[in-house]
């Protein structure tokens, strides 16, 4: 095991050879704002190289500017904004737990909402999204934001469950795609989106719940999942703490929050090491003009650090 870094509190951990692959000589981990409360989210405008994210009981999106370094509002209300993305026509997408729905800001600054409802019923809080290559639009639906009034509104479910779900980019259909999550949290495809991969924290809030991310095979049509990989289709287990937000590099390789920073794993499962962070991690998002520089959301400060590996 090797460990290093300059930043109090930062670092690398090496727990398996293959991890000194991704990463590079010299390179240290930057802290780059602090003064937030819970900061989650992370979306990486390309075209103006900005990095876009969430505070969310602050109730407002911040803005960096990776040109000059600066930081600043971005929207304020945020309707408690958690979870977004950036769709392949630039448009950010963003789940709101005060709304309870998800919503894309169009280029000319209207917003247009996607999903506030399963058959009739609002949605509990979107909490996390990511776009599919069809255009198919994929978020996690737990009960965080109506759990108390601190990041959303308190309020009873009207579904009555936790699920994941799949808007159809025609007809705008809003399907439920996965219902035997406790509390699904983080989501993102493989390379080839033959297989979402969602986090589920359902130890958050109930005794020996889980902890854990799993791999959910796609059907052919790119509209179903299925269990992939054993009864359960369990991913991995999380060591420290809860895995909440991730992505998937382009080798495949997956990069989860957890409660001591980022944790790496090989697409085989392997936990090949760790970035170490000083305060519990909520999301993280590649970015930077070459797309090599992971965006970390600590809990109250937003870190970077440039790797040998691509988002």
């Amino acid at each position: 095991m090797t460990t290093y870094g300059t930043l109090e509190g930062t670092g690398f951990e090496t727990l398996d050879p293959r991890f000194a692959e991704c990463l590079v000589h010299c390179e240290r981990v930057e802290r780059l704002w602090t003064g937030g409360r819970w900061c989650e989210g992370p979306a990486w405008f390309a075209a103006h190289r900005t990095l876009v994210w969430s505070d969310i009981p602050n109730n407002r999106m911040l803005r960096y500017d990776e040109i000059n370094g600066t930081v600043g509002v971005f929207r304020q209300p945020a309707n408690n904004a958690n979870g977004n993305t950036v769709d392949r026509q630039g448009r950010l997408i963003t789940c709101e737990h005060l709304t309870r729905r998800v919503v894309r800001a169009e280029h000319d600054g209207s917003q247009t909402v996607l999903a506030d409802r399963w058959q009739g019923r609002r949605l509990n809080s979107p909490n996390d999204v990511v776009e599919r290559s069809d255009g198919s639009i994929w978020f996690t639906d737990p009960s965080y934001g109506i759990l108390s009034d601190y990041e959303g509104m308190r309020a009873d479910s009207e579904i009555d469950a936790c699920n994941v779900y799949r808007i159809d980019p025609s007809s705008g259909a809003v399907d439920l795609v996965a219902n035997d999550f406790v509390k699904p949290n983080g989501l993102a495809f493989s390379p080839d989106e033959s297989i979402l991969y969602v986090a589920d924290t359902g130890a958050s809030h109930t005794p020996d719940g889980p902890r854990h991310i799993r791999a959910m095979r796609m059907s052919h049509d790119g509209q179903r999942l299925s269990v992939a990989g054993g009864t359960s289709g369990v991913f991995a287990q999380c060591t420290n703490g809860l895995f909440d937000g991730f992505r998937v590099d382009q080798a495949g390789r997956l990069w989860a929050s957890a409660a001591d920073g980022v944790h790496a794993y090989a697409s085989d499962g392997t936990l090949l090491g760790k970035i170490l962070i000083p305060e519990v991690v909520a999301n993280v998002c590649f970015g930077g003009e070459r797309h090599n520089r992971l965006f970390i959301c600590g809990t109250s400060s937003l870190y970077a650090v440039y790797l040998n590996s691509s988002g």
